[in-house]
């Protein structure tokens, strides 16, 4: 499973228009917490139980308009770091700064498959 850079506000009009689960990561280069997050985004990756969800990743700092556009879009206040998990193009999950993880998103989406 690998991160998709997300770096166009068309990927953001497709990931709007997707079905199933999406997450996107925004992640600040220049910020410790952030990098703090992404390492431990990296360490939980192996255990991630849904290989088949995409998993974009944006640089806030390189990409401000998209980042303000995923705030925009998908109504989630912009934070960095932050995760969100999307199901058929609605954020139903967000998190920021030390909450950042998998393990809540993988409990919401074996949830959500469950109630299907």
């Amino acid at each position: 499973m690998n991160w998709i850079t997300l770096s166009d506000e068309a990927q953001i009009e497709e990931i709007k228009n997707s079905e199933g689960y999406t997450i996107i990561y925004k992640h600040s280069p220049r910020c410790i917490v952030s990098m703090m997050a992404h390492r431990r985004l990296k360490s939980e990756l192996p255990g991630f139980s849904f290989p088949d969800t995409p998993l974009y990743i944006v640089d806030v700092v390189k990409n401000r308009n998209e980042s303000l556009a995923i705030a925009s879009e998908f109504a989630v206040h912009h934070e960095s770091p932050q995760l969100l998990l999307l199901k058929n193009g609605q954020a139903i999950y967000h998190a920021s700064h030390e909450e950042v993880g998998f393990d809540p998103i993988m409990n919401l989406m074996a949830k959500t498959s469950q109630e299907a």
